[in-house]
């Protein structure tokens, strides 16, 4: 008998979905952008990360920082070899965060196995408020 339920991959695309959705809606209900913009990255970074262990997964480590992000769209080339690597990749495509900027990844990481985070509002390190960095490492503590 043959057991029911959802995949990771379909559950990575609804949280993605709810974050779209959060970015789109969120501003226009609430007035609030700036909440928006950060539930946005958070919901970014948590996919993002969800793709990286997929990706550890199959290759049994993590993309290097000199490979980057871009390994989750198409096999990357160096060292640690991706020998398993998902065809189609792990995800379609690589967001930017709500401000515009790139996401930062750092492998291994300074706080965790990897560092994946928004430089904020600013697009710089550090900072306060909306300008602070959000990262895989303090999603829970930043609201």
């Amino acid at each position: 008998m043959r057991q029911k339920g959802f995949t990771l991959i379909e559950i990575m695309v609804v949280v993605v979905i709810i974050g779209l959705l959060a970015t789109l809606i969120l501003p226009r209900v609430l007035g609030r952008q700036d909440e928006a913009f950060v539930a946005k990255a958070k919901s970014d970074i948590r996919a993002l990360s969800s793709a990286m262990k997929l990706y550890r997964l199959d290759n049994f480590n993590y993309p290097s920082t000199e490979q980057g992000l871009e390994a989750l769209m198409k096999r990357p080339d160096g060292d640690p070899p991706a020998k398993n690597w998902k065809s189609g990749g792990y995800i379609e495509a690589l967001p930017r965060d709500p401000w515009g900027n790139p996401y930062q990844y750092l492998s291994p990481g300074e706080r965790m196995e990897f560092d994946l985070w928004s430089q904020g509002s600013d697009g710089r390190p550090g900072g306060d408020g909306v300008a602070a960095d959000i990262g895989n490492w303090n999603l829970e503590q930043r609201k």
